[in-house]
């Protein structure tokens, strides 16, 4: 259940006879999210549409879904995404005297809504975004899960509110217009380098990202907020031994949890500790265990950056044998990597700008599970809450600024816009401005040691400023191959856990996550267990860039949209600049073809 999309207008602001076609069109810039079917409903100048990736109960569960009393409707639903307890919650629900027609969770979802309200969020456990419809009092609320697994967003128009997963959804209908503000500008360019994402913001001005662990609420007399679930300072009561074994419990339950499905599940494996534990841990509940890696070749001089990298291939293998898991590893090359129309049609998916090779390969990735397997599980999340990252230390976590933002050799990439341009978005103080906002949301238990308490900060800033980066990448690119990515290290009981157990449990070993080796060290072999921290990997094949500078000197050479935010001087002497040790070269051709992509998809009225 993949793709949601609608509006709500409270003073009826939709033109009569645009309803059906406004609609339609909406829902379907999301087909590829919900491959499986698509519906729309529509009841006064309400309209929800829905598009589906059957994974719980193929044969039911069609949305949108309604309750009606005496006649009339009394709610409307669209839901996407997993709960993972809707079993649970069924059971519940018919003791108090609801009855279902679905084995789904969408049901589940329309039944908790209609016995719980605004209480019903809190009851449901997984990765999920719904919008509920109650035409007695006019009253839209849009919910988002904790972590903002699931996207939701939405913008005003109108005397009514336009909603939708992804934001071409919500641009596809005539009252909302597609604009570009420098605040919009900033966001863009932050959320792909160095990857810091505003909460709530977008892109487009007057879009805004529901929030997670949030439900925002329309009626006629306006629009409230309400976060029912944030990450809050708690006491950490359990010695080390309890806390490795709590972790292992929590871990074990969520991944169990997640294999569940009506339709095959694999899981993604690269052979490091993250990907190994969950594949280790599913490995007694799947009567075959399938998993994939990516391998994107040989290694080149001089291309490491600063988290350091390990080739996968090795270990992803070792795994491999270990389990006996039936494989598959997806062979890519530097070609398909800066392959024009794969980048182009990841950008599309994105609705922003992409991170360059990192996308192009995971799509290809991505396409190859799903021509057998509509869901995976991956290990997205680990490092941000475990402390996986090189900075993650007390002197990065002190430093004042988002850590990987120091750490991380990120290129200057306001050397390539206009010089007036970039003196008007002055990204340092914009991120400073919000390094402070960041750090003044977190809260901190009386007595709390100044080391701990900016560890602490750095693990908040990673959940809340850098994940939802890599969520947002990893949903976008799924979905636009009708593939659902679940990822256990993000259940939020898990995420509370874990967040709150002293930094020292973390690294009691003097390693980075040691609280996970220990919790998994009886399921993996040594040489895994004991790997470095290797990231997703980047091509170092030296024909990457040879091709995204031909690609780059054609677009300068024929014209582009971009051209009047760029230097030109300054992106042709880029073209210019030998390959090194220096990622600026490859960066900046990236963000060249990603923002002429961007502005010819959109194709936004500037108003910067």
């Amino acid at each position: 259940m993949c793709g949601l999309a609608g509006y709500a207008g409270f003073t009826g602001y939709v033109p009569q006879g645009t309803e059906d076609t406004s609609l339609k069109e909406m829902t379907g810039t999301l087909a590829c999210r919900g491959p499986d079917a698509s519906a729309t409903w529509h009841e006064d100048s309400v309209g929800l549409g829905h598009t589906r990736l059957a994974v719980v109960d193929p044969a039911g569960g069609r949305q949108p879904m309604v309750v009606t009393r005496s006649g009339r409707t009394a709610l409307a639903v669209v839901f996407t995404g997993e709960v993972y307890n809707h079993a649970q919650l069924r059971t519940e629900l018919t003791a108090r005297g609801h009855r279902f027609a679905t084995r789904g969770d969408g049901e589940v979802v329309l039944r908790a809504v209609d016995a719980w309200g605004e209480q019903a969020p809190a009851r449901l456990e997984g990765m999920f975004a719904y919008a509920a419809w109650e035409p007695g009092p006019r009253r839209l609320t849009l919910v988002r899960d904790r972590l903002g697994i699931k996207p939701l967003c939405y913008a005003r128009g109108g005397d009514g509110v336009v909603f939708g997963s992804e934001p071409k959804a919500v641009l596809a209908h005539p009252a909302v217009e597609a604009r570009l503000d420098l605040d919009g500008l900033r966001e863009l360019l932050l959320s792909a380098h160095p990857m810091i994402k505003t909460p709530g913001r977008s892109a487009f001005a007057g879009l805004y990202e529901v929030e997670p662990g949030t439900l925002t609420v329309f009626t006629p007399a306006g629009v409230r907020s309400h976060r029912y679930w944030s990450l809050l300072p708690t006491e950490h009561h359990d010695d080390l031994p309890t806390t490795v074994a709590r972790v292992r419990s929590l871990l074990e339950e969520a991944v169990t949890g997640q294999l569940a499905a009506d339709v095959p599940v694999s899981v993604l494996l690269s052979g490091g500790l993250d990907s190994s534990a969950i594949a280790a841990l599913a490995r007694p509940a799947a009567e075959t265990l399938h998993t994939l890696s990516v391998d994107l070749g040989t290694s080149g001089p001089g291309q490491d950056d600063a988290m350091g990298r390990d080739p996968d291939g090795p270990y992803a293998e070792l795994m491999v044998r270990h389990l006996g898991s039936s494989h598959r590893r997806v062979q890519l090359d530097a070609r398909s990597l800066a392959d024009s129309a794969l980048r182009a049609q990841a950008g599309r998916l994105r609705d922003g700008l992409t991170m360059g090779d990192f996308d192009t390969s995971l799509l290809q990735l991505f396409r190859a599970v799903r021509e057998h397997f509509p869901v995976t599980l991956a290990g997205d999340g680990s490092d941000e809450l475990f402390g996986g990252y090189r900075w993650f230390t007390p002197q990065a976590a002190a430093a004042g600024s988002f850590p990987w933002d120091t750490v991380l050799d990120r290129a200057d990439l306001t050397r390539l816009l206009d010089p007036a341009l970039a003196a008007a978005l002055d990204l340092p103080a914009h991120r400073a401005d919000l390094h402070a906002v960041a750090a003044a949301e977190i809260e901190h238990l009386p007595g709390t040691a100044p080391a701990e308490a900016a560890l602490r900060l750095d693990s908040y800033l990673n959940l809340t400023r850098f994940l939802p980066c890599l969520l947002d990448r990893a949903d976008r690119l799924s979905m636009g191959v009708g593939l659902e990515v679940r990822v256990p290290f993000l259940d939020h009981r898990l995420v509370e856990y874990v967040f709150n157990t002293p930094w020292d449990f973390k690294t009691f070993d003097g390693r980075e996550k040691s609280l996970l080796r220990a919790a998994v060290a009886d399921l993996l072999p040594e040489p895994v267990r004991d790997r470095r921290k290797s990231p997703y990997p980047m091509t170092r094949d030296p024909a990457y860039r040879t091709a995204l500078t031909r690609q780059a000197d054609h677009l300068i050479a024929t014209g582009s949209p971009a051209a009047d935010l760029l230097d030109l001087r300054a992106v042709r002497s880029l073209l210019l600049e030998p390959s090194g040790t220096d990622r600026f070269p490859r960066e900046g051709l990236e963000l060249v073809l990603d923002l002429d992509q961007w502005l010819r998809t959109h194709r936004p009225t500037l108003d910067l």
